[in-house]
């Protein structure tokens, strides 16, 4: 707990471990450099430059957990960390309490640990809002519903969270099969979701590229069905992914994070801070969920190494982030609770218009929510 690995009185060392093989999680490694770029534009956090060690896991448990021994050794803290395979990472950081991880987790076990700390905590359930907003809007399709479920430990819990939800609220799910990580065509999954008659198709948990082939298959094989996107569908590359605007036109998209692929740049400052320097850190990159939970998490750092004393340890910096009670990066998220892993059960609803996500139903973003509904609550599975 009074390490001083990776920390000079001028600099600062952190590791990022993410999956960057495919470039599948690379865009964390990348937000986690534009918050560095754009602090150390300013002189650093308390005279002291970010520096960032990636780290590739290569999307194997073993390649995760020689990544996070190796920051372990040589690095101050892990920040913005992405990957399904974080879980052996995580056996790691339970045998070394003095460690902070500031990321993005996704496996329960490494997320209940006290030295780790997630911009938007991980829940073990799902927001009621949304699902609330869409029984409202499509009161008879809720009772054929159809989802598409990565083949990961991480994403089953997840989907089983969301699931639980749904069911309470009066869905019922008649499909919900899984993919594995390498498929790249969904035309089965639509023929049988067609042949079972599902009528409103969840790919929120869906990342980009999956989910850009499933919308490609549904045109192709003129299946309609009302389509919900969600956080990590929501990309500047979905709609090129997808063969353009008229297969993704009329989609949904339920998420607790801002429109900061640049919707929301004019009326939420912090978007627009974001988007300049991701393009400073990679010009060109196309920005995804995963670019911005870097950045989320290299911010929720340096505001705790701010506050962690004139000579932080990395024990002073886990206890300036048990203090973190609120935090929601300039709007750029529904406020979250790190300290308590507690995440909002605020959210907004938008639409694909021309190929273009567009709010609907939202509160303005200048009233006291900053424009995320807040209604309904979070609610957690039992047992978990």
């Amino acid at each position: 707990m009074s390490g001083h690995t990776g920390i000079t009185s001028t600099s600062v060392s952190v590791a990022n471990v993410s999956t960057l093989t495919g470039g599948l999680f690379k865009g964390a490694g990348i937000g986690v450099q534009a918050y560095a770029d754009y602090v150390n534009s300013t002189g650093g956090v308390n005279g002291r430059k970010i520096t960032v060690d990636n780290g590739d896991d290569s999307f194997t448990g073993a390649g995760n957990k020689q990544a996070t021994q190796n920051a372990i050794t040589n690095d101050f803290a892990l920040v913005g960390d992405f990957s399904l395979e974080d879980s052996f990472g995580g056996s790691l950081l339970a045998q070394n309490p003095g460690m902070p991880d500031v990321s993005q987790v996704l496996d329960n076990a490494t997320n209940k640990l006290p030295n780790v700390y997630s911009p938007v905590p991980l829940g073990a359930g799902w927001q009621e809002g949304p699902l609330q907003y869409f029984k409202k809007k499509f009161s008879q399709d809720i009772s054929a519903v159809g989802s598409l479920v990565a083949d990961s430990p991480s994403a089953a819990a997840t989907w089983n969270g969301e699931k639980y939800v749904m069911e309470k609220v009066g869905y019922k799910v008649i499909y919900d099969n899984t993919y594995a990580v390498t498929q790249t065509d969904f035309t089965q999954n639509v023929i049988q979701m067609k042949s079972a008659g599902v009528k409103i198709l969840f790919i929120d948990q869906m990342p980009e590229n999956y989910a850009s082939s499933v919308l490609k298959a549904l045109g192709q094989q003129n299946f309609h069905p009302q389509v919900v996107l969600g956080a990590a569908t929501y990309s500047s590359a979905l709609v090129a992914g997808s063969g353009g605007p008229a297969a993704v036109d009329g989609s949904y998209l339920s998420q607790n994070s801002s429109l900061y692929l640049g919707q929301d740049a004019s009326a939420i400052p912090a978007v627009g801070t974001f988007l300049h320097w991701v393009n400073v850190a990679s010009p060109g990159f196309k920005t995804d969920l995963f670019t911005m939970y870097g950045w989320l998490s290299a911010e929720l750092f340096a505001q705790a190494l701010k506050n962690a004393g004139s000579k932080p340890s990395r024990g002073s910096l886990l206890q300036a982030l048990s203090k973190v009670t609120e935090f929601d990066g300039g709007h750029i998220v529904a406020p979250t609770n790190p300290a308590a892993k507690t995440t909002s059960n605020c959210y907004l609803e938008a639409i694909v218009v021309n190929g273009d996500f567009q709010r609907i139903d939202d509160p303005p973003v200048n009233g006291s929510t900053n424009g995320y509904r807040c209604d309904y609550s979070y609610v957690k599975q039992p047992g978990t």
